[in-house]
């Protein structure tokens, strides 16, 4: 089992042998190799290297930042074919898998592929099938930013804290906050920008030089003028890169047998690149709020991917935290690296010390519903969330809902994946369709349970209150399923947390007690046992299984100190 980093300007592939995880180099000798598929002259597939060399000669035959358009239906036209996005990346991982194999000198058949923490479900689809294209058994997608933290030696800290992990690549920018405590690393909230990365950047600087010579050129769009586009943006690139090591750069481009000069300052690089800097924090400030942690809880900032090597980025985050980040691997290989050390935990290999790694849902689960205004009016198409993001997987929780019309004889629940509050604007996963008894409104309830795993499987339960009737729907990307006898497995391992907290036999245990204190007790202890009880049943409500337990053992502690410990 190979780990992979699919990104979107490079691709690095690792695994782990010989007690560490290990970079594979590709057949040029080189660890990373360029998510860039060409057309030759002769109709023949490039891939790599050779492709992107020809990107500026011949824009046309050649497709590169494809990831961000994972997902989508967008089709680019190399010479007479015609690829999908996942299959430009499929072509991509094939190579690697091939380097792979020539390299290990044995067949490679499986593989962790890393994918941004803010891809929602199609994207992630995408990229599943994409390796399923590429001859490989997804074993499992683990997002970026978590790949990092292993990368970074966080598995082996034996101290409580916290991380966050700043992951700025080509493509796309995502944040994850990550907590440590007893061998488990839980990601405690990540948010990010799919379109947001490294080819943003060099955007700012393909415009600049626009402004000063794209009227004489007559360049009108990238569409129509792609051979004089694709010089531009080589030369951003690479004056960007020297900018991050040079206080100036010059772009040359030679158009129409002119030769054009355009000098760029890293100050100048800097005051461009401000809206952009300011859409790198917005997801931070997201991914602290949903997380709860303060930046002063914090005790690192590791920066990761390829972009952050920029001066502009690195001051822009020292000055968003007040503290320089970590910066102890290199940001193009870290990705990598995790994804073969998630392959060793995969494997249990014993130079791994076991370590449980939780992560969170990227986006919020639920269904759409209707809602009467104040005016009496009635809305349709609002989103009503049933797992919140940033919930830890896997989950299950469960909603409650009534029918809204005299004598409805069905409910439908459309299935959506987003934040937007208008539930068509979000992702639609899926319909579920349920007979209920034809009633006066909001007389027939029906209770909606999600259960979602690591793995993006999604099963939606519905029940009616007044018949008991029940429907089951399940999500999942059954074309690249894995066998029959897994997806049930996993089915079984999921329907135990559709048991509800508070029937958990640990916490029915605690109330019971807390019910005892509060009827032996009188005054200000019988007191102090009625705010524990309903604190303890607050958490409880939010059907969240790491909540419960820590308010259990709050309450216990409680109630030892009132009555001395329990005898057993």
């Amino acid at each position: 089992m190979i780990g992979i980093d699919l990104g979107t300007t490079n691709t690095a592939i690792a695994v782990w042998r010989d007690g560490g995880p290990q970079l594979i180099p590709n057949s040029l000798g080189q660890v990373l190799t360029p998510s860039a598929v060409g057309i030759d002259d002769d109709g023949q597939l490039l891939v790599g290297m050779t492709a992107r060399e020809r990107q500026v000669t011949h824009p046309h035959l050649t497709a590169t930042a494809f990831k961000r358009y994972m997902g989508t239906n967008r089709v680019t036209r190399l010479g007479e074919r015609e690829f999908l996005p996942e299959e430009l990346s499929a072509l991509v991982l094939a190579r690697v898998k091939a380097d792979a194999e020539h390299y290990l000198k044995a067949p490679v058949n499986s593989a962790i592929i890393t994918v941004p923490a803010y891809f929602n479900d199609k994207q992630r689809k995408a990229t599943r099938r994409a390796g399923e294209l590429a001859g490989l058994t997804v074993d499992r997608l683990i997002n970026e930013p978590t790949a990092a933290a292993l990368a970074y030696g966080i598995h082996r800290r034996q101290d409580e804290t916290r991380y966050l992990v700043f992951d700025l690549g080509g493509g796309t920018f995502d944040v994850s906050i990550l907590e440590i405590f007893e061998g488990v690393i839980e990601v405690r909230a990540s948010t990010g920008d799919s379109y947001l990365g490294g080819e943003d950047f060099n955007e700012v600087l393909i415009q600049d030089m626009l402004r000063q010579f794209g009227a004489s050129w007559g360049f009108t769009s990238r569409e129509k003028d792609p051979l004089l586009y694709e010089l531009l943006r080589d030369q951003a690139e690479r004056a960007r890169r020297e900018l991050s090591m040079s206080p100036e750069a010059k772009m040359t481009v030679t158009w129409k047998d002119e030769h054009f000069e355009h000098a760029v300052t890293a100050d100048h690089f800097e005051s461009l690149c401000q809206k952009i800097l300011t859409r790198l924090r917005d997801p931070v400030v997201r991914a602290l709020r949903d997380s709860n942690v303060d930046l002063d809880q914090l005790k690192e900032v590791v920066l990761v991917g390829g972009a952050t090597r920029m001066p502009i980025v690195r001051r822009a985050v020292t000055r968003m935290f007040g503290r320089f980040p970590a910066t102890d691997l290199n940001p193009d290989e870290a990705v990598a690296l995790g994804a073969a050390i998630q392959a060793g935990l995969k494997a249990r290999d014993a130079a791994l010390k076991e370590v449980v790694l939780t992560d969170v849902c990227p986006y919020s689960l639920g269904v759409d519903t209707g809602e009467r205004r104040p005016d009496g009016t009635f809305r349709t198409d609002v989103f009503a969330p049933i797992i919140e993001r940033n919930t830890v997987i896997p989950a299950s929780r469960e909603k409650h809902f009534a029918t809204i019309q005299d004598g409805q004889q069905k409910i439908v629940f459309k299935i959506y994946q987003g934040e937007s509050r208008i539930a068509s604007e979000n992702i639609y996963l899926g319909t579920i369709e349920m007979p209920v008894p034809p009633r006066r409104a909001r007389e027939v309830g029906v209770t909606c349970r999600f259960t979602y795993d690591i793995n993006g499987l999604l099963e939606v339960d519905v029940e009616v209150s007044n018949t008991k009737e029940r429907q089951q729907l399940v999500i999942f990307d059954r074309e690249n399923a894995e066998p029959g006898l897994d997806l049930e497995k996993r089915r079984k391992e999921l329907a135990a947390l559709k048991v509800h907290p508070r029937d958990r036999d640990a916490n029915r245990a605690a109330l019971a007690r807390a019910a005892r204190c509060f009827e032996h007790f009188l005054g200000e202890k019988r007191e102090e046992v009625r705010r524990q009880i309903s604190t303890f049943e607050a958490a409880l409500d939010t059907q969240d299984s790491v909540t419960a337990d820590h308010a259990r053992a709050h309450l216990l502690t409680a109630l030892d100190a009132l009555e001395g410990q329990s005898f057993l």
